[in-house]
């Protein structure tokens, strides 16, 4: 009897990468409570790694494979986590959360001052830097343009990136011979983006210290022109025309941010500019925490692929 008791416990189902994801996720919940480092969803993500990786608990909150496989479509008797991570898996909660920051969001500086962003433009040359990295050390181009996306600090843009490109994704181990094999790229880069993304307050001054003179730190900036309502309803109109015509695969993500920012300045969806800012933001992000937690599964995430994401992010 005791012996059948140890068998369908968890304790006897789980394996050494469980118990280090567990910590892992301990880690995480620790800099999200007490040091407050992107608590929003560094928090959800901590609590989903920590739901996956429970001894024996893979099956029940996730779902059971067909012998042989693991694609994600072929899981059967499918868990609560398998259903959450469908927004995922179809790039649905990525563009939900740009809807709400484009309803938080004022572009009234953008426009008085178009130079500005040349500046945010000059930014993103980590992300061709670490591209060129990550090329070179074994990941072919979807898994390092993936990875290479982490440098422009944006989480929900990582997410789909991510999600679009990941069945593409193949790493090539340089110190071994076994060929190219695909690697679970989503949890890796959403933990490394969400992470560095809550150092940027701690080594933000010092860098700022280093690159920029006091003299220059001490200019007085000018007040910039005041924009006229019309300007900030057609701003989203036009970008989202440009784009969309040039890039339509940016869509997705920029009309819903545009189309966000529209519902706000057009002063009369006031109802739907609040509930894109609080409540879907906020149910959005809880759902979009937990699903990209519950992909780091001990057995696939502690690999040396998913290891050199978080060294290149």
């Amino acid at each position: 009897m005791f012996t059948n008791l140890w068998e369908s416990s968890g304790l006897a189902n789980g394996s050494w990468q469980n118990y280090v994801m567990i910590l892992i996720s301990f880690v995480l919940m620790y800099l999200a409570i007490v040091k407050k480092f992107e608590p929003l969803l560094l928090l959800p993500i901590a609590f989903g790694m920590f739901l996956i990786n429970l001894p024996g608990a893979y099956e029940v909150v996730w779902g059971t494979y067909p012998e042989g496989s693991h694609a994600y479509e072929d899981v059967q008797n499918r868990g609560l986590l398998w259903y959450l991570f469908y927004g995922v898996q179809n790039v649905i909660y990525p563009p939900l959360i740009f809807l709400g920051i484009g309803a938080m969001t004022d572009f009234g500086p953008l426009i008085s001052n178009p130079k500005s962003m040349l500046i945010g433009a000059a930014a993103q040359l980590g992300i061709f830097l670490t591209l060129i990295a990550a090329t070179l050390l074994g990941y072919n181009l979807a898994a390092a343009a993936s990875i290479a996306i982490i440098g422009g600090a944006d989480g929900p843009t990582a997410i789909y990136v991510t999600q679009v490109l990941s069945k593409y994704a193949m790493f090539n181990n340089p110190f071994g011979d076994g060929g190219a094999v695909s690697v679970d790229l989503l949890s890796a880069i959403a933990v490394a983006a969400y992470s560095y993304m809550a150092l940027i307050p701690i080594i933000q001054k010092p860098l700022m210290r280093l690159f920029v003179p006091k003299k220059e730190r001490t200019i007085k900036m000018k007040p910039l022109r005041k924009v006229s309502k019309l300007e900030k309803i057609v701003f989203p109109v036009v970008v989202t025309l440009v784009v969309g015509v040039l890039l339509p695969d940016a869509v997705p993500l920029l009309g819903m941010l545009m189309l966000g920012n529209l519902l706000k300045e057009s002063g009369v969806c006031d109802r739907l500019s609040s509930q894109a800012q609080n409540g879907l933001m906020n149910t959005v992000t809880i759902f979009l925490g937990i699903s990209v937690g519950c992909k780091a599964y001990g057995n696939t995430f502690l690999t040396l692929g998913t290891l050199g994401i978080i060294l290149l992010g």
